[in-house]
């Protein structure tokens, strides 16, 4: 479909879809009208409103686990073992031999994700504070984690651990009473997955080409028998201009900078894919690792998925109660689908609902992290989520699960860790709204700017007693200070007599975590407000309520 056949279509269905020069280089675009509401077009999908439920539970837990977990070496391991010379290659070829004898595909023949005990852990979450839970359905890996009607050979059930890993997930979920939100990362398995057709330059093997173009016809006397790796790898078309390097990926992560665009075929395999997902196990929430939705700009299957999952919810609740998160997105897009910032966070208050999502390690388990005790502490989560919610955002906080589908006990001490916190003081953090400003201090100067989807995190300076977030609930002002005040003495300098935020007079003063009244007194200068000689637990973010 050319441009001017693609503009006709403007009056029906893709009413406002964007289109980009990139339309034109695949014949994919898909003007089916659907049954709601909700059209396949940004106009229609920006009628969309937040539901409640997201905005009141400002925090939730991911298990962002598949096959590329089975070694514990990192994150993007299906393409890094690959790319020769890299740390995860030579690992992959230590550990398990060539990548031309045994490929990603062979990774996943041996994961078998037998300590894995979904009840357990979504209850761990849940007693540390979580209010949704969040299951990876699939990664650029491109194997389903689920049974999956349009992956029938390369998915969880089939290959692998051969269970339903995303019935699992959802099924304890439920029983918690836990929001269930799925991750797809599945739509770039296209160019992700090209260092899977390369070759060493160099050694023994020089020339010898790895799995990725492997076919069902290679697979006689195989383990994989009867399956086509090309269902798997997706491999089977030209590399990009800049095939190589994890560098070019990311600049073709919109389908730009060269990229090889997917064709008909794989944007309605993908499709198919999302909405089976969608259709099996109801999820609440669906976040996609994409720049705006899956595929966009080069085709609607996308803004498809989006549309039949508001419509599905609207049938089923009345009004819309499902969340879609997407990545870089423009004015227009951030009032059809939730912005998701990627390790980082807003440095304002944003006028929509937005959420952050980060970990406290690499998002596949990095056995190096464990060793040399890299985690995050909860002190950093707690002061993110504190940071986050007084900017109208949510935290999504990633646990990385081993292979065998366990934590280990240092990201087990975080998460209760993270609980005795929350125990004390989510008061401040459930149900509440920003306040006419998020905060003060001198942290926030130093912050680190937004770059590309995120990954501005860590990079201000620590926080101190002299560091302040704001919310608001029920007529009460929520000041989270950011550290224990050692001299017994915080300073709200926006809580001034003179200072025109807060004109009411203040009548008590709260620590949230003990429900101490503390002392106060409001000078021309700020609110000075008297810390007990006793710390609570987990004194590294304080909360008070202020009445």
């Amino acid at each position: 479909m050319n441009r001017r056949n693609a503009l006709k279509l403007g009056a029906s269905a893709l009413a406002g879809l964007y289109l980009s020069p990139l339309l034109g280089q695949s014949s994919i675009l898909n003007a089916a009208k659907i049954d709601g509401p909700f059209q396949p077009a940004w106009d229609s999908l920006g009628k969309y409103q937040v539901p409640d439920w997201f905005r009141d539970a400002k925090f939730g837990m991911w298990a962002h686990w598949g096959p590329q977990c089975e070694p514990e070496a990192g994150d993007w391991y299906g393409r890094g073992m690959y790319e020769e010379g890299s740390r995860q290659y030579k690992f992959h070829v230590e550990k398990y031999g060539h990548p031309s004898k045994f490929g990603f595909k062979d990774v996943i023949n041996i994961w078998k994700a037998d300590n894995w005990n979904p009840e357990e852990l979504v209850n761990l979450y849940k007693d540390s504070g979580a209010k949704y839970f969040m299951a990876m359905a699939n990664h650029h890996d491109n194997l389903d984690l689920y049974d999956s009607k349009y992956q029938p050979q390369w998915n969880s059930t089939k290959v692998g651990p051969k269970k339903d890993i995303i019935a699992g997930w959802e099924k304890a979920a439920r029983k918690a009473g836990l929001p269930f939100a799925v991750s797809v990362h599945a739509a770039h398995a296209w160019n992700w997955f090209d260092t899977s057709q390369g070759a060493d330059k160099n050694g023994l093997l020089a020339g010898v080409p790895y799995d990725g173009k492997l076919t069902k016809a290679d697979g006689k006397g195989t383990w994989w028998e009867g399956l086509d790796p090309q269902d798997l790898y997706a491999q089977n078309h030209e590399l990009s201009a800049k095939p190589s390097g994890n560098s070019s990926v990311h600049s073709q992560w919109d389908w730009g900078d060269g990229a090889s665009v997917p064709n008909s075929a794989y944007c309605e395999k993908f499709h198919d894919r999302t909405i089976d997902l969608i259709d099996k196990y109801n999820p609440d929430m669906v976040y996609f690792d994409d720049t705006a939705l899956p595929l966009w700009p080069v085709s609607d299957a996308g803004l498809r998925i989006a549309a039949h999952l508001y419509n599905k919810s609207l049938q089923k609740n009345k009004t819309v109660q499902a969340v879609i998160t997407g990545k870089i997105l423009t004015e227009q897009q951030r009032k059809a689908i939730v912005w998701d910032i990627e390790k980082g966070q807003s440095n304002n208050i944003e006028p929509l609902p937005w959420q952050t999502d980060t970990c406290i390690g690499n998002w596949h388990y990095d056995r190096r992290l464990y060793d040399e005790k890299r985690y995050k502490s909860a002190k950093t989560v707690i002061h993110t989520l504190v940071d986050v919610v007084s900017k109208n955002g949510n935290l999504m906080l990633n646990i990385p699960v081993r292979g065998d589908g366990s934590i280990d006990e240092l990201e087990h001490e975080i998460v209760k860790e993270i609980g005795v916190w929350m125990k004390l003081n989510s008061k401040s953090i459930y149900g509440t709204r920003p306040w006419k400003i998020f905060g003060e201090g001198p942290q926030q100067a130093s912050a680190g700017a937004l770059s590309a989807q995120g990954f501005n995190e860590g990079k201000g300076k620590p926080y101190t007693s002299e560091d302040f977030r704001f919310a608001q609930k029920d007529k009460k002002l929520y000041a989270t200070v950011m550290a224990w005040p050692e001299n017994g003495m915080a300073v709200i300098k926006s809580l001034a007599k003179s200072n025109s935020y807060h004109t009411e007079k203040i009548k008590q003063i709260k620590l949230v975590s003990t429900g101490e009244k503390l002392k106060f007194k409001q000078t021309e200068q700020g609110l000075e407000v008297y810390f007990p000689s006793q710390k609570p637990e987990a004194s590294y973010a304080n909360a008070l309520e202020i009445v």
